[in-house]
């Protein structure tokens, strides 16, 4: 047997020779991929070890764990000094290795074992190959899509006064696992860290966060300062609900909010706000467009309608309003001032233009859309208005 996976060779097959392309044209002989994210795009599959992606020819996989796979690209290894005795590496210059998320150690050891090859950086290409995504990664997409707005649409039915906003997270999170979410929230880097989204009560939006999440939260632990503090729900507040999407390993991103009580008419417009600069970039949004496009015409219309203040945080900004997401929830393209970064027909956004109201909390939607050459299309299809829970 092969791998344990559902996505067919002949979608691996397009997904490596994409990878190939940008070998040749940036002049790298080989790739040596070993991050989870990466593995799974090559593979379909989590597996312990490597993959070994020439310029030409078939990918090699070098498989420490789990035991029982067999196919012909399929090598047994105990360590990786065992690589170069399936591959020839006379003519070998150049190798790219995942310098952003590999550990120095595991550099130094790679680099003795091709000794007369220049290491270099080939996390960018792998970031740029996967930000353009296969008609089954978009099928993928759609499906977790669909799950995930069902989800969101039984939270009226779990909500109960008095509850604590954990409290209620845990009830989302619940309908959210028995939907087939697989909980796992993969995120590119080592500097961020959450479990299964953020659900933000009230004022905790105001705290601001160590990580570069458009909402924080104070958390309910240190080791974790991000997301609920369980807080009790009260009257006058918003609740802003961003919980993990990844029902096929690929992760839609979606937010909504829901209210107790009346929360005034600044939340309101502000959220009405939200749902404009959705829908104008999402008309704008089509490839050729710059990202930072996006970026400057969202921080217009809210400067235009007096909530600049507001717009994605109040004591603390984010710095994007939109970001790639497929295998991980932070891809490329990133909506942001200084991005350079152009939308390419496929890419798949969520665009997450918010606002934080003092005293009352966060309002805003978030949607995942697949950029066309018609604009993007949201395949987040939930209600975005408020809704009252009480």
């Amino acid at each position: 047997m092969g791998f344990n996976t559902n996505i067919p060779s002949s979608e691996i097959d397009i997904r490596i020779s994409n990878i190939q392309s940008h070998l040749v044209k940036s002049e790298i002989d080989a790739i040596l991929v070993s991050n989870n994210a990466n593995l799974f795009y090559t593979a379909g599959y989590i597996f312990n070890g490597y993959v070994y992606i020439p310029q030409n020819g078939k990918a090699i996989y070098f498989v420490r764990r789990p035991v029982g796979l067999s196919a012909n690209n399929i090598i047994y290894i105990n360590k990786p000094e065992q690589i170069v005795e399936h591959i020839d590496i006379s003519n070998l210059t150049t190798i790219g290795l995942e310098l952003d998320t590999t550990t120095y150690s595991t550099i130094e050891r790679l680099n003795k074992i091709f000794p007369n090859a220049t290491i270099t950086n080939a996390s960018g290409i792998l970031r740029k190959v996967r930000s353009t995504k296969t008609p089954l990664e978009i099928e993928c997409l759609m499906q977790s899509g669909e799950k995930h707005a069902k989800t969101y649409s039984q939270i009226p039915s779990v909500y109960r006064d008095g509850m604590t906003d954990l409290e209620l997270q845990i009830e989302i999170e619940r309908l959210s696992r028995l939907e087939g979410c697989l909980g796992q929230f993969r995120i590119s880097g080592d500097s961020m860290e959450i479990f299964m989204g953020n659900l933000i009560a009230g004022e905790n939006a105001d705290n601001p966060s160590p990580y570069d999440f458009a909402m924080g939260g104070a958390g309910l632990n240190p080791s974790l300062p991000v997301g609920c503090n369980g807080t009790t729900i009260t009257q006058g507040t918003s609740i802003m609900v961003d919980l993990n999407g990844n029902f096929t390993g690929y992760m839609t991103d979606m937010t909504r909010v829901f209210s107790v009580g009346e929360i005034g008419e600044l939340a309101h417009k502000a959220h009405k706000c939200s749902i404009r600069i959705n829908r104008e970039l999402a008309t704008m949004g089509k490839p050729g467009t710059p990202a930072k496009a996006l970026f400057e015409r969202a921080l217009a219309i809210a400067t235009e309608e007096g909530l600049d203040m507001y717009f994605m945080g109040h004591r603390q900004h984010a710095g994007f309003v939109g970001h790639g997401v497929g295998i991980e929830v932070n891809e490329l393209p990133v909506i942001a001032p200084r991005s350079k970064d152009i939308l390419e027909e496929n890419n798949v956004i969520a665009l997450e233009p918010k606002f934080v109201i003092p005293q009352v909390g966060a309002v805003g939607i978030e949607n995942t859309y697949i950029v066309t050459p018609e604009g993007m299309k949201p395949i987040t299809n939930a209600p975005e208005e408020i809704i009252s829970l009480a």
